[in-house]
């Protein structure tokens, strides 16, 4: 389910909040003191000489647990930013044996692409929130998961890496090819790099492997308010405060307009300008593979679509799924 790992790192660390371990507005140096003090990147003026592609300056504000929850601390990350490249040779050196604490640390010595709180930008600030809820709860990220939500939840195909003797039901990866229609990408095979063996990382930004099962029981969970056959996860004005808007008017530019976002998941503001029939206040994510998930307070339903296809922006199956079910509501 890779990105749709982030909405359940996000419950993970609110869970925590309920029992009054941190503020959302705390910064996250209180846990992770290597976030002290962060610097920011930006372009040089023209009439500075320097040797690097900018230049730093102190960040104006620290980074909150509120900025990592919404992916507005200004992180380095793949995809923009001066620091990509700065990021991109600090991912190539990761090695086998690193842990999400290592990840988190390295993180922090590259510079910020902008000051907290300023912009939208996705990146790896969940796995900043998977290695918040280690510190806070003692755990590791993976352990927390698995007391704490998959065994209260019955969720009992969700893991991190895969038990050799579910081999036989782990899906393939496939890619789009002009000639052949789908090429296979990665086979479900015991040497796949998702298959149990001794591991060290567990990423809240992504990694978790899943059936529509499971993760249905866990939207549905948020769609109950926090509860599901009589477990409660989260209280009900937490779910609430998740899934409104945090971010004010900043750009989401990865699912675009009409859309806010508010801890670890978007938020429909505006369905005229998303162009789509989901109902104000639905909230959603989407993963790497093509899946996706929303959840409709309104409507009381709960979608969800997991492929194993990339890349995949040559279909409209995500939008055609919501479409062919809100057409089937008639009243």
């Amino acid at each position: 389910i890779a990105s749709m790992t982030k909405p359940i790192a996000s419950v993970a660390l609110m869970m925590l909040y309920e029992e009054g371990y941190f503020q959302l507005r705390d910064p996250i140096s209180k846990w992770l003191p290597e976030f002290e003090s962060m610097q920011v990147a930006v372009p040089a003026p023209p009439e500075e000489r320097i040797a690097s592609r900018y230049k730093l300056v102190p960040a104006n504000r620290p980074i909150t647990v509120q900025h990592v929850l919404t992916h507005t601390a200004g992180l380095a990350n793949t995809y923009r930013g001066l620091t990509q490249t700065d990021f991109q040779d600090f991912a190539a050196k990761r090695k086998p044996t690193d842990t999400v604490a290592d990840m988190v640390e390295g993180l922090a010595q590259l510079p910020l692409n902008f000051h907290p709180g300023d912009r939208w930008e996705y990146g790896r600030a969940t796995d900043v929130v998977g290695r918040l809820v280690e510190v806070m709860s003692g755990m590791s990220f993976d352990e927390f998961l698995q007391s704490r939500i998959f065994a209260p939840l019955a969720m009992s195909d969700t893991h991190f890496y895969l038990p050799e003797n579910k081999l036989d039901r782990f899906a393939g990866l496939y890619r789009p090819d002009v000639s052949a229609g789908l090429l296979l990408v990665e086979a479900p095979t015991e040497d796949s790099r998702f298959v149990r063996r001794p591991h060290s990382y567990f990423s809240g930004a992504g990694g978790l492997l899943s059936t529509a099962r499971d993760y249905f029981r866990f939207q549905q969970m948020m769609l109950n308010g926090g509860e599901l056959d009589g477990v409660r996860i989260l209280g009900r004005k937490t779910v609430e405060l998740m899934t409104v808007n945090h971010i004010g008017d900043q750009d989401i530019w990865l699912v675009g307009p009409g859309h806010g976002f508010g801890l670890g998941y978007a938020v429909v503001q505006d369905p005229g300008v998303v162009g789509m029939p989901y109902s104000e206040g639905s909230y959603f994510w989407w993963g790497a593979f093509n899946t996706t998930f929303w959840v409709d307070p309104t409507e009381e339903l709960v979608g969800v679509l997991l492929t194993q296809l990339r890349p995949y922006t040559h279909l409209n199956i995500r939008q055609d799924l919501a479409t062919l079910t809100y057409q089937a509501i008639i009243d």
